[in-house]
């Protein structure tokens, strides 16, 4: 029954993936995601449901669209297989618990606003703001119903905390070298994170911020780009939160085991 489970998570992931997609195209440009069918962005035609099978349809195009031969981006079924492969793992990780629920809400969000925040450097409000207020309901509700383990005030406290945290950090380095590092968005974002995973928020931001290091040194060597070259910082707050929801709390008790022996 468990596995089960975990491989209708995965299809399930695949199904959310496309949408996913969808409202990564649509929010940015301010076009309705509940109205209209799927269409093509270059010829504007619409996608019919066999060529809209999440992972099949693109590969049985070639990436390709069916009426006028444009390329489709990869990024699509990217998309889809991600969101599937962290619905199945999430599901692994949590079990046939309550608290899956939020987790799966925090998947999701995570990866279309990384989408958009690559393409646009923008994380939109409308997306991650009432996912916020959702999730921290969502998670003060289950500790106080004892279904998850933790004091209900760690929710808000590390909502607050981590976007507090962010905030200050993009102050000073502003005003250090004069040049804008992270937007609000990103201290939004920290809020989110900090809402869905409580004390887990502190890992979450660390391994960001190794994370966002790497990257941006990479970059740096690979494609010549200067220090101040911009470098969306979301997708990395994403990574440090999946990571970080998956081990985050396993790893702080680790850690207070270690140093309190």
């Amino acid at each position: 029954m468990y596995a089960y489970s975990i491989v209708i998570a995965f299809v399930f992931g695949l199904l959310i993936g496309s949408f996913l997609n969808a409202c990564a195209y649509r929010v940015p440009r301010q076009i309705s995601v509940v109205h209209g069918r799927s269409f093509c962005p270059v010829c504007t035609t619409q996608i019919k449901g066999y060529d809209n099978v999440p992972l099949i349809s693109w590969m049985v195009l070639r990436g390709r669209c069916r009426a006028c031969g444009a390329p489709i981006s990869p990024r699509y079924p990217i998309v889809e297989g991600l969101t599937a492969t962290l619905f199945a793992a999430t599901l692994a990780v949590d079990g046939l618990h309550w608290v899956a629920l939020p987790h799966l809400l925090l998947v999701a969000v995570l990866i279309v606003v990384s989408d958009i925040d690559l393409e646009f450097r923008i994380i939109p409000d409308v997306v991650i703001l009432p996912t916020a207020v959702v999730g921290l309901a969502s998670m003060i509700a289950l500790s106080l119903a004892h279904v998850h383990a933790g004091a209900w005030y760690q929710w808000p406290i590390a909502a607050f905390g981590a976007a507090l945290f962010l905030f200050v950090i993009a102050e000073i380095y502003e005003r250090v070298r004069h040049l804008a590092g992270m937007g609000m968005g990103d201290v939004k974002m920290a809020l989110c994170m900090g809402a869905f995973l409580g004390v887990a928020v502190i890992p979450a931001m660390f391994i960001a911020f190794v994370a966002g290091a790497v990257g941006g040194l990479i970059l740096i060597v690979a494609r010549g780009e200067s220090g101040k070259t911009a470098i969306p910082f979301g997708p990395f707050l994403a990574f440090g939160a999946i990571v970080a929801m998956y081990v985050g709390k396993p790893a702080i008790d680790a850690y207070l085991n270690f140093v309190t022996r």
